[in-house]
C-alpha cells in the first residue's frame, strides 16, 4: 500500500519570550521543612503533604487549586505550583523560574515546545502531544489525531487552568476539535467528576490513527472514543509496533493477545505474517481489529475470552503460533499488589510459551509502573525455567518517544516491552 499523509496542522511561531514577573508577588509561599526541599532541587516536581511545614503555611488554608510560590526552610524559591491540602501529593512544580510563575502565556510556552518535539520524528500528526510531568505541564495529556485533539486532566489544578489550557491549544495549533475525556478514575482521588465534553467541535465517534512503518507504508485504524480506553489509542506502543517487522520471518504464524484494536495484529499482518490470531475479552474490541485489518485487505481469526484461559486452552489442544505478543493492561496499579502481579505477569509468559514453536518470538510487555524492568525479565525468565525453555532477549524497548521520560521522575517511564526469541532446552 502507498504510504498516504495527512498535511500536519502548522503550528504557530513562538513569537516573544514570556514578560518577566513583576517584582512584587502577592502568590503565598507554601514552605518545607528543613531538609525536604533536596528532591525538589534534583529535579522532581512533586511536594509531599508530609514535606510542608505546616505550622509556618498550614495546608488548611489552601483551597484544592490555588497558586503557590513553595519555598525551601530557608526561604528559597523553588518553583511555582499548584497545591491540592486533600492528597497525598500536595504541590505539583509548573515552573521553576521565579520570574515566569503559572499562567496562560507559560502554558502556550510548553505547548509549543512539546509540539516542536513530536514534530521532529513523527511523519503524521497522529501522537500524545502532551505528556504531564515529562513536558513541564504535571496533570495534563494530549492526544493528537490529525485535526482533532483528545485530553485528560488527572488533576484539580489543572482542572482549574482549563480555560487557560483550551486558550492555550487554541492559540498553538487551533484544532477542529478539542474533546475532554475525563473518564478516568483516578480523577476521583483529587475531588474531580468523570466527564466527557468538547471545549469546541463535535465529539467523534470514531478516531482515525495513522501510524507508519519503516519502510514508509502508512497503517490507517480507526478506533473508538468515548467507548474506547484512555483517551481511544495506546500511542505508547507505536515505537516498538515498527520494530516488528524486524523479527518476524515472513510467513509466521502470529497470537496477538490483549489485541484492542489490532495495533499489533494489523502490523504483524503487514510485515508479512501468514496467519494472525486475536485474542481479547471485548468483542467490540475484536471486531474494531477485524475491521481495521479488512482495511488493508487482511485477515485475522479471533478468539473472545479471558487472555489466561484461552491460552491455557490452546495449549492443551496442540495450537502452536511462531510468534505471541501480550500486551495485557496493567496487572499493578497499586504498590502492595506487586506479589499477585509478578505471579501474572509469570503466568501469562509461561502459558504464551507453551504455544510457541521452538525457536520463537515472544513479545512481552508490561504497562504497570510497579513492575520494573528487572521485574518482567524475572517473570520471563521465572516462566522459562517453569516450562524448560531458553530465552534470549533480543530487544528491550520502551515507550515511544511521544511520550518522554523525566530522569528525576521514574514514575514517567512505565513501558517495558521485551522482544526474545524463545528455545527449548
Amino acid at each position: 500500500m502507498a504510504p498516504h499523509y495527512i498535511p500536519a496542522i502548522q503550528a504557530q511561531p513562538a513569537g516573544h519570550p514570556l514578560p518577566p514577573h513583576p517584582e512584587h508577588d502577592t502568590t503565598p509561599a507554601l514552605s518545607l521543612r528543613h531538609g525536604e526541599d533536596r528532591r525538589l532541587r534534583s529535579g522532581h516536581l512533586w511536594v509531599f503533604s508530609n514535606e510542608v511545614d505546616i505550622r509556618k503555611t498550614p495546608l488548611t488554608g489552601f483551597a484544592p487549586g490555588d497558586r503557590v510560590r513553595v519555598m525551601s526552610d530557608r526561604d528559597q524559591f523553588l518553583g511555582h505550583a499548584y497545591v491540592n491540602p486533600a492528597t497525598l501529593i500536595a504541590a505539583r512544580i509548573v515552573s521553576r523560574s521565579e520570574g515566569h510563575p503559572i499562567s496562560r502565556g507559560l502554558l502556550k510556552d510548553r505547548l509549543r515546545s512539546a509540539l516542536a518535539l513530536r514534530e521532529t520524528f513523527s511523519a503524521t500528526p497522529h501522537y500524545r502531544w502532551v505528556f504531564g510531568e515529562s513536558d513541564g505541564l504535571p496533570g495534563l495529556v494530549l492526544d493528537r489525531y490529525g485535526d482533532v485533539v483528545v485530553g485528560q486532566i488527572a488533576t484539580v489544578g489543572m482542572e482549574r487552568l482549563r480555560p487557560d489550557v483550551e486558550a492555550a491549544v487554541r492559540a498553538v495549533l487551533d484544532p477542529a476539535v478539542l474533546v475532554w475525556k475525563n473518564d478516568s478514575g483516578a480523577r476521583a482521588l483529587e475531588g474531580l467528576p468523570e466527564t466527557v465534553e468538547a471545549a469546541w467541535g463535535e465529539i467523534p465517534t470514531e478516531l482515525e490513527v495513522i501510524e507508519t512503518l519503516p519502510d514508509g507504508r502508512a497503517l490507517r485504524f480507526s478506533t473508538a472514543l468515548q467507548a474506547g480506553q484512555k483517551t481511544g489509542w495506546f500511542y505508547d506502543q507505536t515505537f516498538n509496533r515498527s520494530l516488528l517487522g524486524r523479527f518476524l520471518r515472513p510467513g509466521t504464524r502470529v497470537l496477538d493477545v490483549c489485541s484492542y484494536a489490532g495495533g499489533w495484529s494489523v502490523t504483524a499482518a503487514a510485515a508479512g505474517a501468514a496467519t494472525v490470531t486475536c485474542v481479547d475479552s471485548s468483542a467490540a474490541a475484536l471486531e474494531r481489529a477485524a475491521a481495521n485489518a479488512a482495511a488493508h485487505g487482511f485477515h485475522l481469526a479471533q478468539r473472545k475470552g479471558d487472555a489466561f484461559e484461552v491460552l491455557a486452552a490452546m495449549a492443551e489442544a496442540g495450537e502452536r503460533y511462531d510468534a505471541v505478543i501480550l500486551d495485557p493492561p496493567a496487572f499493578i496499579k497499586r504498590r502492595k499488589e506487586l506479589p499477585q502481579g509478578q505471579a501474572a505477569y509469570r503466568k501469562l509468559n509461561q502459558l504464551a510459551m507453551r504455544v510457541l514453536e521452538p525457536d520463537g518470538l515472544l513479545v512481552t510487555c508490561s504497562c504497570s509502573y510497579h513492575l520494573g524492568p528487572e521485574d518482567l525479565l524475572a517473570a520471563v525468565q521465572g516462566a522459562a525455567r517453569h516450562v524448560d525453555r531458553f530465552v534470549q532477549v533480543l530487544h528491550a524497548g520502551g515507550q515511544s518517544p511521544d511520550h518522554p521520560v523525566h530522569p528525576a521522575i521514574p514514575e514517567s517511564r512505565y513501558l517495558k516491552a521485551l522482544f526474545c526469541r524463545v528455545s527449548r532446552n
